[in-house]
This record gives structure tokens, C-alpha cells and sequence, in this order.
């Protein structure tokens, strides 16, 4: 404000500057003048004083001219100057002050060319890269200088071509001595993380045309022999097969030099990459020639460049324009044919012959493709917008306000969004320009409009009470590679390439087209191959780093008025997200949190639509098919065949390493599961959105809505409290709390549940599936699917109907019945003739389910039970039941599965008995005889004085030991079963509840004892399994074993080490279990390896059911051990049930095992230290020391009914 700092000419401000006409008297002018220049004007003639005048009204002028331009300069919004005629001064004389203001505009000035002049040396246009390389190795560096002497422009060609075939050349040892990189007995977690930010890096750059840029950083590195160390072949071959698709040979030269100068060897993608560039270029066949004859010097034959390798159509043609020039003679080799799986399991389901009745979906073609159309745009789209049913509000002026209001401020939020986001992008690059592998072309995978469409919409879900911010940036990251994925599909041409494939794809499975009985997955791959290249995921730092720094921006940009009433204008504003820390589980976590106002002003707006990603949505046409490991289920978003948590990759190499025909078993399984087509029980739903939105029900799995949730009986202390006072209304807030965000996290998931089914109502839909590393299968769409609870199962229906037929009526009565609870131990007779006894309560059940008798509420399933009454009512109420068509799904339950397949194993004929493997009149209840023998070890103890056996006498029943029960098969401890005691101890309102922790740790010791006595061969098994995974994680591995299907499984435990991702508001730290180099988790591997074995076998069971039921033409779908099918069609699926299960388990799975172990891991070598041979011998002894078994006969299984019931 130098401007208003004035010493001559003051009296002009006082006064209004003078324009044509007369002079107005002195009294009319202002004050000010007179106040400020009384001074001076009295020593000065009247004349003096004139002159003086009007020069102080020139350079008052002359000044204020001089500011408007500075302030036009610094890009101010135009001011109006009104213009006045003044008598200018003599020439000669100046202003001071307008001097000062000129020579601080020239500053300006120049500072804003420098400013712009730097700011266009940073774009992208115009940085300066480094092309050439600085070789280390004298002979390298030799030849290159050789190559850049001057020559004419014809033969650079020719130079090149030389260069390539002399760094071709293996150097010999002593020549190699010089280069060869020392080899790290491990590479540390800092480093592998930093490699693994390097090769995202240079893979993005590749993607998003900025392979000058990859080129760079890579010289950069290289030319630096200490960072050069981080630098892998990965690296470098990915930079190599970006200039090879461009056709650029004289950077990939440079590449290929700089591999050989970090003492690396080629490998088959480096020799392809250089091939691919010549096949662009044409070049010389005695160029290519030398390249073949060294890539085979290393061991690598020509056919492995087009079998062992997943190429793009255009890099394979390249290829093979290369490789035929060389070699005229040279064929592409054909599609090696589907080979088939040899598993013995297996043999009947894909035989060629006997009887073949592969299901087909009951829609035309035409509606299929219809449909399949409808979810590319789903997917194409990245997200589905979904009407809330939540019940809409009134519409007040405050809502209508409300949502103005936040219309508006997402507008400016967009814009100031964009705004960062390009300034982000900019410094990144200029950063990246300078050698850091930055963000810089992450942020370019994306346009900027996409990036701020995820901004908003995770700032329109992000909770009230905040999120932590290692879980947000893991789910921003997520995205942004979900969609780039996404877009890859798109400009690669795949998505024309797919419709076609899928649309003949849909003749196998459409009801009106007639095609030779394939399993799924043998059709799409006759079909010939479709598959494009992998993408190879980001590791969980790379995630964090792109997500943290997408977070921070949004913290950044969007900001709101502090009061929202106040008037628009220049009103302080203030963030929307703040930055807290909180303790979570003892462990300060960082959290971004929403402002209040920003919270409320969404609650008043109770904007009715929520917002899903396209994989939490289930499917509205048919899945793909799982062919490998890379594709299946949805078609465009990218889907893990096994699920692993992030960072894992010993499952991916595992799988890879498989051979095709050993994973077709859990392929076709999966494939099988997800072709299932699903409708939603609109009936149903009805009846569940009426007491949703009517204060909900916690009995009937309906979450009331926050404002339901407890109070605190006072709200502030009374004067003159006392402190245990204060500690009671303390604890009791703490509570209420508590309680509070425990409904509303019940309340939103139900909320994301209802909403998806009654937006899929009028739809058939398609759950894709994919499994965990332990084989049991999952739907992919988390939020509603049939692996809920009881509500969730209830709402969902086969959208292809049966007929009942004779018996199909009998059991939608014995499912109705199982799913109350109330005959649990009678035969199916005793419960088919109940069913007929309540019919009357049935029938009330349907059709007044809310206003009735409502007996349907007292079942232990009820919405299930409701659901079953329904269809009862219906079929019974048809003219002929046997023709009714029936859509709800009936399940039959494993005994304690877990037990039946280690009563099985150990060939335990009373544990057999117990777990119903051997025929009966009646179900046998292991729960149920388990509590009665614990009860009588409490008689006993009661007997000699023991005062907690005394305290227990009439609390001893089935509910209080059966959930211990059901998991010690599954490896709980002692600890973890007297946690399960207790809870169940102080849900009953009768025990003394001063006895709560000393009769849990009683019935724990009674039980195990029980499970001892009746399930001998089940411990001795259990400790057998535990204590060879215990020597084998000791010698550093992590336990490993095959399926019965074949599937290779590894467990995931590893010591933990902690990653940092630094910089920015906060420095995130995540736990990485990253498997490469890390020692295995002993105390997790020997007590995980018992239940997870038991559940491989049990998936074993699961997938051999589905797919001979599938060859039997029935629909079938699992939740782990519970199977579902049409009523008409249960006895066939218990046939095959029990069928498979004898198949199963009369494979030598126990001696599989322990041969596969000791192969794996006993090999003794001279390398072993004393220590760790004696370790390996003692394993080899445990072994070879497999546990005795029994004599239970498992034909016995074929003839049991409540086998599976």
C-alpha cells in the first residue's frame, strides 16, 4: 500500500479533484485538507499555493493511474477510473512516488517473465531428458563411443545394429567380474519396497506415454552406482518393451547396455523386447540372427517367446516377423490342446461318457445378450448409483435449502479440486524431471475430471465418526487401479473383442439355442484365446502413496463458509476434513474426520442415492467363465481368483507355477457357483422395508436407526457428586456410545443391503464367486449375497423355478421345520408330521406375517421360516402341488463338518457315530451328547465339594457348549473356547453372575476333556498336523500342502515388519506381511495348519458336489458346508453329497500329505548346519509316524441320512 503513503501533495486527498466548470468555494470542499496541509499553505503565496495545487492534483492522478496498473498487473478485477482533466506540471518534474511505483511494476514484471520462463521449462513439452546413458564397464562404454563417432545419417542404422550384436556378447568371468551385481543373502524390507515403487513407476509410464520420462529416471539411477543398486531386470525390461513398441531402437540399445552394464542377464522378456523392436523396424536378418544364437546360448528356444509368454496381438505379430526373417522355417507354435485334469476325483466329471445333462439358464439368447450389454455400461461406468430406502423425509424449505446449498458447494468443490490436482500434477513432474520416481504418472492414468469424481464421492460416504487414514488412502488407491484396469480394457480394443466372444458364449447357456454339451469353461476356450496380458497389481506402498497423497489433496480443496446462514461473499471459510489422531486398541491412529457443519448440512439434505463400485453390485448377466487365474467373473473389472490380503504373493507364484489342468476342478466349481441365477423375494423385502423404516427390530435382524439407541439416564452431573458418581455416569456414556456405533455400523450395512435388493427387484442377477487360499468359496459382491445372516438369505430366490413333483412338497416342510429349531433330534417323519400339525400357524404365518399370530417369529431363522411359510401356502394351495413351481432354495446341513471329516480321517467309528456318518433311526446331536457327559463329570465333582460344579447345577445345556464345540475342530484354544463360555454364562439372567469367569474356565476343561474321550483319533490327528507345522516353520518355511482338486495352498502367516509411507500431513505405517523374505509365523503356522487342512477338505467335498451335480443338470449353491437346491431335487444332491464324501475320503490323504511334506521340505544338503539337519530329521521321523486309525467302515456313509439333513 506504498501508494497511500504520501508526504508532498496531501492537501489533494482532502479534496475532489477538480474538473471543467467553475471552482467551488473552499467552504464546500472536504476537511481534510484543511486539516492536513494547514501548515505549509500558510507559509506560500497565493500564487505558490495555486501552482501547488494543481501539481498535487496531477500527481495524485499520476499515482492513482499508477496503482490501477500495478493492480491490473496482479491480475485484480478491472476497476473503473473516472477521468479527469487536470493542468499537467512543467515538463521535467517528476513524482517520487510515482517513480517508486514504476520501478516496483518493473520488478514485478520481471519477476513474473523468470516465473512464467520457469514454469514453461517444467511442462511436459519441454523438459530436458537424458537420453544417453553413463556405462561403467570400459568395454560397454567403449563400444558405445565407437557407435556416436560421426557417421552419416544411413548408417546409424548400421552402428546401432553393431552396438546391440558386441553387448549381445556374454562376457567372460574375468570380463564379468567387473559387472556382475553382489547378490544380497535377502533384500530388506525398505528396498523391496523402494524396488517395487520404481517398477509401478516405470509400468505407469510406459501406460500413460511417458516413456521419455521412465527413460530418465532409469539413466538417472543407473549413472549413480549407488542408487543403480535398487534398479531390478524388471525395470529395465519394461522400459525396453515401451521403446520396443514404439519402434525406437536406438533408446532400447541404450536400455539393453545399461542392463548388461548393472551385471544383470537377459532374460526371455528382455530377448523379446528386443525382437519386437527389430520386427517393428525391419531390420537386418543378421541382426536378429545373432540375437536368436545368444538368447539360445542362455538356454531360451525360440517356441518359448510365444508359449511361455502372455503377448498382445500386435507384440506377438512383431515377433514373429523377426523371428521368420531369421528363420524362414520357423512356425508359431499352435495352441497346445486343453489338456485335462488327471485327478482320480475328477475322472467321472469330465468323461466323455455316460449321461450329460448340463443346466441351461431359463432366458432366450436374446435377453441374455440384452443383459450382458446392460452390465458393460455398469461397468464401463465404474460405479452404480442406488436409491436409498430409507424413508424419505418431508420436504421442508430447511431440506429444500439444504440441498441448494450442497449442490452449490460441490460445484466449487469440483473446480477448486481440479485446480490442486493440476498444481499437484505440475510439481510432481517437475520433480519427476529431476530424477524421483514420483506420482506424476499415476496421476496422468486417469483424466482429471475421473479423479475428482472418486474425490466426491469418498467425501460424500466417508462416515461421521471419521476414517482412518490408512484405510482410506488403501481404498483410494484400490480405485484408481480398479478403473485404469478398466480403461487399459477399453483402449487395447478388448471390450469389442469380448462382446463378440461372449455373445457365442451365450449359445451354451441360453434355453432356446441347441449346442453339444461343454462344461463352461471347455466352450469359452474353444472359442480360441481372448486373454490380454496381466496386470500385475500395485504393491500396499505404492496404494498408500497414491492414495495419501489423493486424500490430501481433498483435505486441501474443499472448504466451506464457516457459517452456512451468513451471506455469500468474502466470509472466512473454513476445511471440510480435519486431520485428528485417536487411540484405537491401544495405537494412535490418524483419521480424517468431516467437519460437524459439513455432517449436518448431509443429514438435513438426506439425499436419497447411494453410491457403489461396480464389484460390490452383483452381476446382471452371466459371469465369465474362470479359464486362469487372471480372468473370470466380472467382465471388465479385474477379480483375484484367490483372495489374499494386499502384498501377498506366494499364492500368485504359487498358482502360476501350477500346471492348467490341476486348477480346472476349482475353476469349473467356481464358474458352476456363480451361473447360478438369483431373484430377489419382493414379497419379502416388502414386509422387511415396512419395519425397517418403522424403528426396525433387533429380534428380527433389523437394526433400529441411530436415534433408537440408548441414553445416558442424566445427561450432566448433579452438584455435590461424589467421585464413584461421576465414574458410573462416565462408564455409562462409554457404553451408550458404544452401543450407538454399533447400530448404526448394523444400521448401514442393512441400509446397503434392503437398497441393493430393491434396486434389483424386477432383476435376475448372477453372484460371481472366487475362493480363499484355503479353497472354500465367496460371492464377490459383499453386500448382498446368500452368505448373510438370516435376513440376507431370506430375501434371495432362484430365479429359475422347479416343479415340486411327488416329494418336492415333504421337504419345504422339513426345511420349514429345521429352520425353526423345534425338532432338531426327531426323525424327518416326526418333523414332516409336525409340519402338517401347525399347518394352521403356517398359513397365518403367509398371510398375516405382521398383524397374525406371528409364530413365525419365534423360530430361530425366522425371516427364512417366513420366506418358507410363504411358499408352503402357496404350493398347498394350488390346485395340483405336485406341478407348482417352486423358487425357494433348500438347504441341507453338514453334523459338525469339521468333525465329520476328522472322524473320517482316523477311520473313529464312536466319532462317527456322533457326527452321523453311520445310519441311524435318529440324528445324533454331538453338541447335545457332549453337554451330557460334561454333565456328569459336573455330578462327579459336585459330589466331592467342588463349589463351582455345585454353582452350575441346571445351566449345563447344548447352547452353552456347542459354539466351542463346533470351533475346537477349527483350532480354538483354551483361552479363546472359555471367552465363548462366558458370553454365553452372562446371557442367562438366573446364574450368578460372580461366577461368570471361574465356571468358564471349569466347562472349557470339561469339554475339551469330553471332545478328548469320544474323538480320540481327532486329537491324535490335530497334534500330528500341529506338531509337523511347528518343525517345518522352525526351519524357516511356510507350511505347504495340495488339495485332494489339486489346488496348491500355502499359509499367509509371516513375521510382521513395519513399512513407512512418509511424508505429508502424516507419515503412514502398515504392517507388511510382504512373503518374499520373511521368516514364517511359527505360534500362526502349527495352530493354523489343523483347521485349515480341515477346510481345504471340506471345499474338496463342497466343489466334487457341485460338479457332479451340475452334470446331473441340477442348480447348486454352498455356504461351506450348507447346501442349497430346488425341493424337488434334494435327494439327488444328498445322493452325490454322500456319494463324494466315501470318494473323498477314501483317497490316502494322510499319507498324500505326509509324502508331499517330506519332499518339500526334508531334503538334506551339505549346506545345513548341524542344528538345522537334526530338525529336518526329527521332521522326517513325525512324518513318517502317521497317527494310528480306526476301523470304521465309510460305506456306512451312503446308507446315512442325516449324513448331510
Amino acid at each position: 500500500m506504498s501508494a497511500l503513503r504520501w508526504t508532498r501533495g496531501a492537501a489533494g486527498l482532502g479534496r475532489v479533484l477538480r474538473s471543467h466548470g467553475p471552482h467551488r468555494p473552499a467552504s464546500e470542499e472536504g476537511t481534510l485538507g484543511g486539516l492536513c496541509s494547514s501548515r505549509r499553505s500558510s507559509a506560500a503565496s497565493p500564487r505558490e499555493q495555486d501552482v501547488q495545487r494543481e501539481w498535487g492534483h496531477a500527481e495524485l492522478l499520476e499515482v492513482l493511474e499508477a496503482r490501477v496498473r500495478q493492480l491490473r498487473a496482479e491480475g485484480t478485477p478491472e476497476m473503473r477510473v473516472k477521468e479527469v482533466q487536470v493542468d499537467r506540471p512543467p515538463q521535467g518534474r517528476s513524482s517520487r512516488w510515482a517513480q517508486k511505483l514504476e520501478a516496483e511494476r518493473e520488478v514485478k514484471q520481471r519477476r513474473q517473465e523468470e516465473f512464467d520462463q520457469k514454469k514453461r521449462a517444467h511442462t511436459p513439452e519441454s523438459w530436458t531428458l537424458r537420453k544417453e546413458p553413463r556405462i561403467w564397464s570400459k568395454k560397454l562404454a567403449g563400444y558405445l563411443q565407437q557407435s556416436k563417432k560421426a557417421v552419416p545419417k544411413s548408417s546409424e542404422e548400421e552402428q546401432l545394429a553393431r552396438l546391440l550384436q558386441a553387448a549381445l556378447v556374454k562376457f567372460s568371468y574375468r570380463e564379468a567380474g567387473t559387472l556382475t551385481r553382489k547378490k544380497a543373502k535377502a533384500v530388506d524390507t525398505h528396498t523391496l519396497v523402494l524396488q517395487q515403487k520404481f517398477l509401478a513407476f516405470f509400468e505407469c509410464c510406459v501406460c500413460t506415454g511417458q516413456l521419455p520420462l521412465a527413460h530418465h529416471v532409469l539413466v538417472t539411477h543407473h549413472n549413480n552406482r549407488d542408487k543403480q543398486q535398487v534398479l531390478t531386470l524388471d525395470m529395465y525390461n519394461t522400459v525396453m518393451l515401451g521403446w520396443a513398441r514404439k519402434g525406437s531402437f536406438r533408446e532400447l540399445v541404450y536400455v539393453f547396455i545399461m542392463l548388461k552394464d548393472a551385471g544383470l542377464s537377459p532374460d526371455l522378456c528382455s530377448y523379446a523386447a528386443v525382437l519386437q523392436c527389430m520386427g517393428r523396424r525391419d531390420q537386418d536378418a543378421h541382426t536378429i540372427q545373432r540375437c536368436l544364437k545368444q538368447m539360445i546360448e542362455e538356454g531360451f528356444q525360440p517356441q518359448l517367446l510365444f508359449t511361455d509368454l502372455v503377448l498382445e496381438e500386435e507384440d506377438r505379430a512383431a515377433l514373429l516377423r523377426a523371428v521368420v526373417k531369421a528363420e524362414p522355417a520357423f512356425h508359431s507354435p499352435t495352441q497346445a490342446p486343453n489338456l485335462v485334469s488327471t485327478s482320480m476325483l475328477l475322472k467321472d466329471v469330465y468323461s466323455k461318457e455316460g449321461p450329460v445333462s448340463y443346466p441351461k439358464l431359463h432366458l432366450p439368447l436374446d435377453t441374455l445378450q440384452d443383459l450382458f450389454y446392460q452390465q458393460l455400461r455398469v461397468e464401463l461406468g465404474s460405479s452404480v448409483c442406488v436409491q436409498s430406502v430409507e424413508k424419505a423425509p418431508v420436504m421442508t424449505k430447511e431440506l429444500t435449502e439444504a440441498r441448494k446449498t450442497l449442490k452449490a458447494l460441490r460445484a466449487q468443490w469440483e473446480a477448486e479440486l481440479l485446480r490442486v490436482l493440476r498444481e499437484t500434477k505440475a510439481k510432481m513432474g517437475r520433480q519427476a524431471c529431476e530424477g524421483q520416481p514420483t506420482l506424476y504418472p499415476f496421476l496422468c492414468l486417469l483424466s482429471e475430471e475421473e479423479f475428482v469424481s472418486i474425490l466426491m464421492q469418498v467425501l460424500q460416504v466417508l462416515p461421521a465418526q471419521g476414517e482412518p487414514l490408512l484405510q482410506l488412502a488403501q481404498n483410494l488407491g484400490l480405485r484408481v487401479l480398479n478403473r485404469h484396469l478398466v480403461k487399459q480394457k477399453q483402449v487395447t480394443n478388448h471390450v469389442q473383442k469380448l462382446g463378440q466372444r461372449y455373445s457365442q458364449y451365450l449359445r451354451l447357456l441360453a434355453s432356446d439355442t441347441q449346442v453339444a454339451p461343454y462344461l463352461p469353461r471347455e466352450y469359452w476356450e474353444s472359442l480360441g484365446p481372448l486373454e490380454a496380458p496381466p496386470q500385475q497389481p500395485w504393491s500396499m506402498a505404492v496404494l498408500l502413496q497414491l492414495g495419501k497423497q489423493l486424500a490430501e489433496i481433498l483435505v486441501q480443496a474443499v472448504q466451506m463458509p464457516r457459517s452456512l446462514a451468513a451471506r455469500q461473499g468474502a466470509q472466512h471459510r473454513i476445511p471440510v476434513l480435519y486431520h485428528v489422531y485417536s487411540f484405537r486398541s491401544y495405537r494412535q491412529v490418524g483419521i480424517l474426520k468431516p467437519h460437524p457443519a459439513f455432517t449436518h448440512l448431509l443429514e438435513t439434505a438426506a439425499e436419497p442415492t447411494l453410491t457403489f463400485e461396480t464389484a460390490e453390485v452383483p452381476m446382471l448377466c452371466p459371469p465369465l467363465p474362470w479359464t486362469s487365474l487372471h480372468s473370470g467373473a466380472y467382465l471388465l473389472s479385474s477379480t483375484k481368483l484367490m483372495r489374499a490380503t494386499e502384498g501377498t504373493t506366494q499364492h500368485q507364484r504359487l498358482l502360476e507355477r501350477c500346471p492348467p489342468a490341476q486348477l480346472h476342478g476349482a475353476l469349473d466349481a467356481l464358474t458352476q457357483l456363480g451361473n447360478c441365477a438369483w431373484r430377489v423375494n419382493g414379497h419379502l423385502l416388502d414386509l422387511v422395508l415396512q419395519i425397517f423404516r418403522d424403528k426396525g427390530c433387533m429380534h428380527l435382524g433389523v437394526p433400529p436407526p441411530r436415534s433408537e439407541a440408548p441414553q445416558p439416564r442424566q445427561r450432566q452431573l448433579p452438584p455435590g457428586s461424589t467421585p464413584v458418581h461421576k465414574s458410573e455416569l462416565r462408564k455409562e456414556v462409554v457404553r451408550c456410545l458404544k452401543a450407538a456405533r454399533e447400530m448404526h455400523s448394523l444400521r448401514s450395512e442393512a441400509l446397503y443391503r434392503l437398497s441393493l435388493a430393491q434396486h434389483l427387484r424386477h432383476h435376475v442377477f448372477w453372484l460371481p464367486h472366487n475362493m480363499d487360499f484355503r479353497g472354500r468359496t465367496y460371492p464377490c459382491p459383499p453386500h448382498f449375497n446368500h452368505l448373510g445372516g438370516d435376513l440376507a438369505r431370506a430375501l434371495l430366490k432362484f430365479a429359475e423355478g422347479r416343479p415340486l413333483g411327488p416329494h418336492g412338497l415333504d421337504w419345504l416342510k422339513i426345511h420349514l421345520i429345521n429352520l425353526t429349531g423345534l425338532k432338531k433330534g426327531d426323525s424327518l417323519r416326526v418333523r414332516l408330521a409336525f409340519a402338517d400339525e401347525v399347518m394352521e400357524e403356517i398359513l397365518d404365518s403367509a398371510d398375516n406375517p405382521l398383524t397374525g399370530r406371528k409364530w413365525w417369529m419365534e423360530a430361530d431363522e425366522p425371516w427364512q421360516t417366513l420366506a418358507c411359510c410363504m411358499e408352503v401356502a402357496q404350493a398347498v394351495r394350488s390346485p395340483d402341488p405336485t406341478a407348482y413351481i417352486s423358487h425357494l432354495p433348500v438347504h441341507q446341513d453338514g453334523s459338525c463338518n469339521g468333525l465329520q471329516h476328522y472322524a473320517a480321517l482316523g477311520r473313529d467309528s464312536v466319532g462317527a457315530a456322533s457326527v452321523n456318518l453311520t445310519p441311524s433311526d435318529l440324528p445324533q446331536d454331538v453338541y447335545r451328547e457332549v453337554a451330557t457327559q460334561v454333565e456328569e463329570f459336573r455330578q462327579q465333582d459336585a459330589k466331592e465339594g467342588l463349589r463351582v460344579a455345585q454353582v452350575l447345577e441346571g445351566f449345563i445345556s447344548r447352547k452353552v457348549v456347542k459354539q466351542t464345540v463346533m470351533t475346537v475342530v477349527y483350532g480354538v484354544t483354551r483361552y479363546g473356547g472359555r471367552l465363548q463360555i462366558e458370553k454365553r454364562l452372562q446371557e442367562l439372567s438366573d446364574f450368578p453372575q460372580e461366577f461368570v469367569w471361574e465356571a468358564s474356565q471349569y466347562l472349557v476343561r470339561q469339554v475339551f476333556k469330553s471332545l478328548q474321550e469320544m474323538f480320540s483319533s481327532t486329537r491324535a490327528i490335530q497334534h500330528w498336523l500341529t506338531e509337523s507345522a511347528n518343525l517345518i516353520s522352525h526351519a524357516g518355511w511356510p507350511v505347504e500342502w495340495v488339495t485332494p482338486l489339486g489346488i496348491p495352498i500355502i499359509q499367509p502367516y509371516h513375521r510382521e515388519s513395519k513399512v513407512q509411507v512418509k511424508g505429508g500431513i502424516q507419515s503412514i505405517t502398515f504392517t507388511s506381511s510382504v512373503d518374499d523374505n520373511q521368516k514364517p509365523n511359527t505360534l500362526k503356522q502349527k495352530n493354523g495348519f489343523p483347521p485349515n487342512f480341515i477346510h481345504s477338505l471340506d471345499s474338496s467335498h463342497m466343489m466334487l458336489t457341485a460338479l457332479h451335480c451340475y452334470r446331473k443338470g441340477l442348480t447348486f449353491v454352498s455356504v461351506h458346508d450348507c447346501f442349497w437346491t430346488h425341493a424337488a431335487d434334494v435327494p439327488v444332491m444328498n445322493e452325490v453329497c454322500r456319494e463324494q464324501f466315501v470318494r473323498l475320503h477314501s483317497q490316502p490323504i494322510l499319507e498324500n500329505l505326509a509324502k508331499f511334506l517330506e519332499e518339500r521340505f526334508c531334503s538334506v544338503s551339505r549346506s545345513l548346519k548341524p542344528s538345522e539337519r537334526a530338525l529336518v530329521m526329527k521332521l522326517r521321523e513325525t512324518l513318517q509316524s502317521l497317527p494310528e486309525t480306526g476301523t470304521f467302515d465309510l460305506g456306512q456313509v451312503i446308507r446315512s441320512t442325516y449324513f448331510f439333513s
